[in-house]
């Protein structure tokens, strides 16, 4: 995408309704004691889009990513999954099994458990204590942990602690924990965040090679490792949407330079 669109050309202008659409929000307000988190922001992802949303500290980055998994509700306005799923009635637990799966910033992986045991732990199913007591692995979720070591990188790594990895190897195994579940769309918070240059490269790659199977957007700082996606932006401001484009269109958005980049 080579040119640039404003706030009043773009998102969910840009498609007649959410029909079609993977992710749609239109409208969404949040506020908390009077401050608006998220001011009538509307955007739309496609099935299959890698994304990464950009913007200065309380922008609403964090908050948009709350309102999508459930963890806070919108005061008004539209949040639709797969064009007909009101996610606004769903709860953070209904909505992770639809299969919106959320990586935050700080990795939170089992230190005792061994790589393997930590995919193990995340798969998909009923793990109550019973459950957990008598669960024997099946072929496909084997299957599911051993593509993920290998789409994280740490196959070699599968039954050593998990509390031995570097930062950034710890910030993969929770992407694979992810995936073991099969999300159709991954929220990634600051992927980047405390790797060295090797891990940003190296995750930069591992997210677009999941963005061929999933849809994916990312929440991030770094403006190279941005540049290393080679993917759609969305510049959010204010709770808005006030840009969107490729990342050297964004970057040459006067608006985008005076609140953002020029700071």
């Amino acid at each position: 995408m080579s040119e640039v669109m404003d706030a009043s050309d773009m998102s969910v202008k840009g498609t007649s309704s959410r029909e079609g659409t993977l992710l749609y929000l239109s409208g969404v307000n949040v506020s908390f004691d009077g401050f608006r988190a998220l001011n009538s922001l509307s955007l739309y992802m496609l099935s299959g889009e890698l994304r990464a949303f950009i913007g200065p500290n309380g922008a609403g980055k964090t908050t948009m990513m709350d309102v999508i998994t459930g963890k806070t509700k919108p005061d008004d306005g539209d949040v639709f999954f797969r064009g007909d799923i009101d996610l606004r009635k769903l709860d953070e637990a209904r909505i992770a099994n639809l299969g919106i799966g959320r990586k935050f910033q700080r990795p939170t992986v089992f230190e005792k458990h061994s790589v393997f045991e930590n995919l193990e732990l995340a798969l998909k199913g009923q793990r109550g204590v019973l459950a957990s007591l008598f669960f024997k692995m099946t072929g496909e979720q084997g299957d599911a942990i051993d593509e993920a070591l290998t789409t994280i990188g740490l196959k070699d790594a599968a039954y050593q602690p998990a509390g031995i990895l570097s930062h950034g190897q710890k910030q993969w195994l929770e992407i694979g924990m992810l995936l073991v579940q099969d999300p159709e769309l991954l929220l990634v918070d600051e992927p980047a965040a405390g790797m060295t240059d090797a891990e940003t490269a190296q995750t930069a790659e591992m997210l677009k090679e999941i963005a061929k199977t999933h849809s994916v957007m990312v929440v991030e700082h770094d403006m190279e490792f941005v540049r290393s996606l080679d993917c759609k932006v969305t510049v959010l401001h204010e709770g808005s949407v006030l840009a969107e484009g490729s990342l050297a269109a964004v970057q040459a958005n006067e608006r985008v330079i005076e609140v953002y980049l020029g700071r």
